[in-house]
Order: structure tokens, then sequence, then C-alpha cells
């Protein structure tokens, strides 16, 4: 990977990108709520489930066809798998969270003026977009090496769901640090499994998250929008 490409990626993959990552806990708040996780081994176990049954088994291999769609400029794909990851949003606040951040990202890319042009050729994006797709469209622009690129979006997510438990758990930095280095395989494993799954083994059944999340749309004090 060259130097423009890498900074490119370390700018677009942080979870400081103001497109409201950090705040969305994407079920994680409800487990805390209801005590499934409560310590740094229960975070551990939560993420290492949610990396290979969920990220792995399907927003990984989403994204993974959506690079591969708009390298081939195959719009017709791109529609298709843009679609199948809104339809999987199987709560409201879990498909608010994506369209919202989509939509900043795409806001983004316009007001910083890179890969402007990349996004306006294709009109998908001027409707409800997916952050997987706004986020592919973008290292497609940017000539971002594909595998690069998806194991920087299942570091950004981990990252993510560690500063929620940091916060909330808690957790002390230096713990949660340490997480996230014990969860590297864990990482690089999910990445390969992205990338290699076959169409037929695609699988977001996750419904004990669905009931968490369902949950956390009506839970009180929240600190979380997911």
């Amino acid at each position: 990977m060259n130097a423009a490409s890498l900074l490119h990626l370390l700018q677009f993959a942080s979870p400081a990108l103001p497109i409201g990552g950090y705040s969305y806990s994407q079920g994680l708040e409800a487990a805390l709520e209801g005590g499934l996780v409560h310590d740094a081994a229960s975070a551990r176990a939560w993420m290492v489930r949610y990396l290979h049954e969920v990220m792995a088994q399907w927003d990984g291999p989403l994204l993974w066809r959506l690079l591969k769609a708009f390298e081939a400029r195959d719009d017709a794909a791109v529609a298709l798998w843009s679609e199948c990851f809104l339809a999987s949003r199987d709560t409201a606040e879990l498909r608010a969270e994506t369209v919202q951040m989509g939509y900043s990202l795409t806001r983004l890319i316009a007001e910083l003026g890179v890969a402007d042009a990349q996004f306006k050729r294709h009109p998908l994006l001027g409707e409800e977009v997916s952050l997987p797709t706004a986020f592919a469209c973008a290292v497609d622009a940017l000539d971002i090496p594909h595998e690069e690129a998806l194991l920087a979006m299942l570091f950004s997510w981990l990252e993510n769901q560690v500063l929620v438990c940091v916060k909330s758990v808690p957790l002390g930095q230096v713990a949660g640090q340490r997480l996230l280095l014990s969860l590297r395989a864990d990482l690089e494993q999910a990445a390969v499994t992205a990338r290699t799954l076959p169409d037929e083994a695609l699988s977001n059944w996750s419904p004990g998250l669905s009931m968490l999340s369902m949950r956390h749309e009506v839970q009180h004090g929240r600190l979380y929008r997911s």
C-alpha cells in the first residue's frame, strides 16, 4: 500500500471521523443494561461472538462484495448488495444508524472535495445509503486496497465496541487496549471468512442481537443511539 492510500484509510476508518460512530453501541448498551456484559471477560465473549457470527458472516462479506462491485463498475451489483444490507437491519434503530452514518460520510466526502466525482456517478448514493456502500465507494475512489479496507472496517467496529465498554462497564484504558490486542487473531480470521464466504453461506441470523436492539429502542437512560 502506498503512503497516500494508507493515510486515506487511516482517516476514513477512524472512529474519530465525524459521521457519528461514537454515538452508537450496536446493541451493546442493552447487553450492559441486562447484565450480559459486566466485566472484561464477558465483554470479550460478546465481541468474539459478534465478530464471528455477525461481522464475519454478513457485514464483512457484504462490504467485500460492494468493494468488488465498485471496482468492476457493476451498478446492478452495487444496488443489489446495498439493498440486501439495508433489508438486513431488522430494527428501526439499526437501520437509522447505517443510513445516518452513510449519509454523513457522503456529505463529508462532498465537503472535503475528495472522491466527489465518484460519488456523483452513482445515483444510488443520493438516496438512503448504508454506511458500507458509502465506505466502499470512498475506498474505490481513493484507490485503497480492498483487503486492508475490510480489515480496517472490522477493526474500527471492534475499537468502537471497546470504547463503549471502557466508558460503560467500566473498563480501564489499559484493559481496553489489552482486549483489542487479544482479539487480533480473531480479526484476521473474520477478515478471511468475509473474503471467502460464498453467497449461499451468507447469514445475518442473530435473533439475540435483534431482541437486544428492540429492547434498547425503549430503554430509559440511554447514552447511545443503538
